[in-house]
């Protein structure tokens, strides 16, 4: 006896979708057929490793690095890539370059700020690690509840309590590139494990050799699913069957297809750009856009240099610079052996990346080597090319919302007549490819329960029919 596959859609092919599916694929028993939506073309979204036109050079033109949680517990994103086959490289960076000096780290900070910036950022650094162990710090963005004060303060408010002005702006030179935004648009909470994360107790940073677009291709190519790119879905409507109807954009006419489970993986700021029909089901996706609706910016330039300059003075596989509020410099040729080539990649975060986001590319690139300090400056002539690109309002600058919601809610916005809706982003853990495939893993796990329950019920008509016949 058999039943019609199960039909799934997946809208949005970035990390989210493609992780939701395979990690679907992986569990379910139960017969289904997945379709994937994405509206441009390519697969991959925020992940995008490119390639210079004048040399064979690569480098990250999207998210810049993996979290490495293994020190602490569990981390299943780095047990999927190496299940996958992808070898990884770690990363490490400690320098801050403030007025023309190189801080090493914040023992250096004694000697480059003098002794009253350093004992309060030692302070800082005792108060934080009391507030947020290693173990809390893993298990932060699961937490549910009450919230922790810190999370109702802005951050600014907390670093106007270091008593001294050079320690403040070290701190805020350090976090700003990692935050996308500026420090009284976020929480306190979320500004101290930003911080915390340059400390490696609390984790390590690596990348995967050869890209980390890697990633996103190789799921691509283990799925069974069907990939529709260039197919933005504009229209999701509940039918009266339960089932739900989506509406999307092919080679410019609407196409409509009927589904008994959808999964929404877009970055929040995409998801009012679908048509969420019937009152409940839009007063529900509003809220839930209203509730996570922290918009903060990325704008990357990547410049190759004929060698790496900068390594005489600096070391390490990205630094601190305070150029644009607060900038990181990725050493983008540490990732992989270029020979003599050397490419630096400035990663500006908050208002920076939105307001500079408007001037062109070539004055984007010449605007980032003026902002090399002066020991540095040298480099400029050893520029062969630069690009440009811009993630304005990628990512969220407060993650997981405040209140942080239950993870039923975050994942299924109206549960009363959409149960078959899901939603699937990073915005609802920590905005890193690690929270996206909590996130994923989270949606998967109990879609399978779902659909396991479907089966049952379609099962059920027909295994007494025939019960009935046999007597």
């Amino acid at each position: 006896m058999s039943i019609p596959p199960l039909r799934v859609a997946i809208i949005g092919g970035g990390p989210g979708g493609l992780l939701t599916a395979y990690r679907l694929q992986q569990r379910c028993d139960v017969p289904f057929v997945a379709t994937i939506y994405e509206a441009s073309p390519r697969l991959g979204g925020k992940i995008l490793t490119s390639r210079f036109a004048s040399a064979p050079v690569e480098y990250e033109a999207g998210a810049a690095e993996l979290y490495d949680y293994s020190r602490t517990g569990d981390d299943p994103l780095r047990r999927l890539i190496e299940d996958l086959g992808l070898s990884v490289h770690p990363m490490a960076g400690s320098a801050v370059i403030l007025d023309d000096r190189v801080i090493g780290d914040l023992h250096d900070t004694r000697r480059q700020l003098g002794e009253e910036a350093w004992s309060a950022l030692c302070q800082f650094d005792v108060e934080a690690k009391a507030w947020m162990t290693p173990r809390a710090f893993y298990e932060a963005d699961w937490t549910e509840g009450p919230q922790d004060p810190k999370s109702t303060e802005s951050f600014e408010s907390l670093l106007a309590r270091v008593p001294n002005a050079a320690a403040r702006r070290y701190l805020s030179c350090l976090v700003h590139s990692d935050l996308a935004t500026e420090p009284h648009w976020t929480s306190a909470s979320y500004g101290v494990q930003n911080y915390l994360m340059n400390d490696p107790d609390y984790l390590q940073l690596y990348t995967i050799e050869g890209g980390i677009e890697r990633l996103p291709r190789a799921l691509a190519e283990r799925l069974s699913a069907t990939i529709r790119l260039n197919e933005p879905v504009v229209g999701v409507e509940r039918l009266g069957d339960g089932a739900l109807c989506l509406d999307s954009r092919r080679n410019g006419d609407i196409v409509s297809a009927v589904y008994d489970f959808v999964v929404t993986a877009l970055p929040n700021d995409w998801l009012p750009a679908i048509d969420w029909r019937g009152e409940l089901l839009a007063d529900a996706m509003h809220r839930h856009h209203v509730h996570y609706d922290h918009p903060a910016h990325y704008l990357r330039i990547s410049i190759l240099f004929r060698e790496p300059f900068w390594r005489e003075c600096v070391q390490g596989s990205y630094f601190m610079l305070d150029a644009f509020g607060g900038c990181c410099l990725y050493d983008e040729s540490a990732r992989n052996d270029h020979a003599s080539a050397g490419v630096l990649g400035w990663l500006l975060a908050g208002d920076a990346a939105m307001a500079y986001s408007n001037l062109s590319d070539d004055t984007l690139v010449r605007v980032a080597l003026d902002t090399l300090p002066s020991f540095l400056r040298h480099g400029r002539s050893l520029a062969v090319e630069g690009k440009v690109h811009r993630w304005i309002g990628a990512v969220n600058g407060l993650p997981g919302g405040v209140p942080a919601l239950d993870l039923e809610t975050r994942h299924m916005p109206e549960p009363a007549e959409h149960r078959n809706l899901f939603v699937v982003g990073d915005y609802l853990f920590d905005a890193t490819l690690n929270g996206v495939f909590d996130s994923a893993d989270y949606v998967a796990e109990w879609l399978v329960e779902e659909m396991q329950e479907a089966q049952d019920t379609a099962l059920s008509p027909a295994m007494d029919a025939v019960a009935t016949v046999a007597s």
